[in-house]
């Protein structure tokens, strides 16, 4: 089978975060003071994990982050960012660049409740969760199409990614689920086709989060509350999946969560 590490940091804080402004994606403000803080702690917590491909939102906040993030790696401080609109936040129409009461009372007026209302302009969910799919997809393909060039290659002997302990040192390890596969140190022969690291926005990151439980059946900790699950992360809270495809197939994924919205290092 292949093997994905799948780590998810939300983008830090900005000034409108801050002043409960809905941005959007046609409000592209910069980090606050706090928000770059925020990205340098969530580096320093992720500065021991070896990552193969880093993938951030095409705005602002998130580049800003995903920079910082690898900024405090001892691995991959070169490694290439890259940029992707269906990384982009939840697209809220007439509603961006105003207060979030603004929004609620738009969905009062429409008879409906927050967060599934629309905007004028706006996405809905269902637009949202295929943004998701898409994407996921995307990184799942990427993952076979690695694999396939690592077999192809004369004299080829393992995968690309090796088997290096540096890259199992998870901070999360001790605290979170014991679904997480640990070479390091007791000479396991897990093997990671693709280490990802993804930087992306919260009410994306709700709805691709339930994709990924509701359509795709993965497994949670089980100590995480319905009400945790449903929760928008804190600004750069992170998040753990491990994904095997066996086969290749990406049909059907078999998806961990080893820990959802992790915010120690805040």
């Amino acid at each position: 089978f292949l093997l994905l590490l799948f780590t998810i940091s939300f983008s830090g804080e900005t000034r409108y975060n801050k002043d409960k402004i809905l941005q959007g994606q046609g409000v592209d403000e910069p980090l606050s003071a706090t928000g770059f803080r925020q990205a340098d702690a969530a580096g320093l917590f992720l500065s021991n994990v070896k990552f193969t491909h880093v993938f951030s939102s095409d705005l602002l906040r998130a580049k800003q982050t995903a920079a910082a993030i690898l900024g405090k790696n001892r691995f991959c401080k070169d490694l290439e960012i890259k940029y992707d609109a269906r990384l982009r936040e939840r697209k809220y129409g007439v509603a961006e660049g105003r207060p979030l009461a603004d929004l609620k009372a738009m969905a009062k007026d429409a008879g409906e409740q927050c967060p599934s209302f629309t905007p004028s302009g706006g996405e809905t969910l269902d637009e949202v969760r295929e943004r998701a799919r898409d994407f996921f997809e995307f990184l799942c393909q990427l993952a076979v199409e690695l694999e396939q060039k690592e077999h192809g290659k004369p004299g080829a002997s393992g995968r690309s990614s090796g088997t290096s302990g540096e890259q199992f040192v998870f901070p999360w390890t001790n605290h979170c689920s014991e679904a997480e596969p640990s070479s390091a140190g007791n000479g396991s022969s897990t093997v990671l086709d693709a280490n990802i690291l993804v930087v992306s926005h919260g009410a994306y990151m709700r709805n691709w989060i339930g994709y990924m439980v509701s359509d795709l059946n993965c497994t949670l900790p089980a100590n995480l509350t319905k009400s945790q699950l449903s929760s928008v992360s804190p600004n750069t809270g992170v998040s753990h999946f491990i994904i095997k495809l066996e086969n290749g197939n990406l049909l059907k994924p078999n998806i961990t969560c080893v820990c959802l919205n992790q915010d120690s290092h805040l």
